[in-house]
């Protein structure tokens, strides 16, 4: 309860104007990439310490005690790895991470993403939010993280199978996956088929574990995936701003109808999420005017085709 309550007010917090501060978190925690440096002016917090001011604010609220409030906002634990893969008859380094922020209930759950910009601070960050997430709505499900420090399009497939299937042996060497200790799913240069690599790696590291196509979640159907799976986080998007725009003092704040028929929206990212919530919104009548990638955005005030420019960027892979 008082987790759930937290996370609640931690979540108020998050939504409203903030006066960024310094927070003493030093050591590997801080370890970040370039990308988020540029990213960051020098008055301004990274993810992880801009997470923990709004739990720090959001604890004001809260009645519980000052030694449970520590315990809830540190990370339990945080596993880094490195291993080496071969490329072009050299030898690069792989760096990965995976960070359980709370195992008060367990798996932890959350998903693994391939990033050039991964670092530890940014999978602590957001493993401490699935923590938080899964109080919010009383899903029994603790918050975990990961990713590895890769630019996907830099591997070919064959190369992402095998860093895929040897992070997993790290992982459950570590025991940091299992269908009962933590459960990955797919995020940012991720999707079914590293699932499926997941899956097979456990299933011949823990070939006793009946329950072993629980490790992880995001699979294709033919391997026990759930149908739906794919457009629901965009669904879920659809719906958190559809109920939040039903709200009568966001109207008058807004000035808006309340309705989603007839709302211009900018949607920020076209992954998997981005594409289905464009795609909600789209035919539930609202127009989509803007689509916003990391280098590149797309605009049309009367309106963008949302299938017609995922097909174009299949084709060309940009909008340009």
């Amino acid at each position: 309860m008082t987790l759930s309550l937290l996370a609640a007010n931690c979540f108020k917090a998050a939504s409203r104007r903030s006066a960024f501060g310094r927070i003493g978190t030093v050591g590997l925690r801080t370890l970040t990439t370039s990308v988020t440096d540029q990213a960051t002016g020098p008055e301004e917090p990274k993810f992880l310490q801009a997470v923990e001011l709004y739990f720090d604010r959001a604890s004001k609220h809260s009645t519980a005690s000052p030694d449970t409030l520590r315990h809830i906002k540190s990370t339990d634990t945080v596993l880094s790895v490195t291993f080496p893969m071969e490329k072009n008859g050299k030898t690069v380094m792989i760096r990965g991470y995976r960070s359980q922020h709370s195992r008060h209930r367990l798996p932890c759950k959350g998903g693994i993403r391939y990033s050039s910009e991964v670092d530890l601070q940014e999978v602590e960050a957001l493993s401490a939010l699935m923590t938080y997430k899964c109080a919010v709505v009383d899903v029994p499900f603790g918050g975990g993280k990961g990713g590895i420090m890769i630019n996907p399009k830099d591997w070919t497939d064959a190369e992402l199978e095998r860093i895929t299937r040897r992070f997993t042996l790290e992982l459950c060497q570590k025991n940091f996956i299992g269908p009962g200790v933590d459960v990955p799913a797919p995020d940012v240069g991720t999707g079914p088929r590293e699932m499926g690599w997941i899956a097979d790696t456990y299933r011949n590291f823990y070939p006793q574990d009946v329950n072993g196509a629980a490790c992880v979640t995001g699979k294709a159907l033919s391997l026990g995936g759930v149908r739906g799976r794919t457009e629901a986080t965009g669904l879920g998007v659809y719906y958190g701003i559809r109920e939040f725009l039903g709200y009568p003092e966001v109207q008058k704040q807004m000035k808006h109808h309340g309705k989603i028929q007839d709302t211009t929206v900018i949607v920020q990212g076209f992954g998997n999420v981005g594409y289905w919530a464009s795609k909600f919104f789209e035919s539930n009548g609202a127009k989509i005017i803007g689509i916003v990638e990391h280098d590149v955005a797309a605009y049309n005030p009367s309106g963008i085709n949302v299938e017609q420019l995922s097909l174009w960027r299949k084709e060309h892979g940009t909008f340009r």
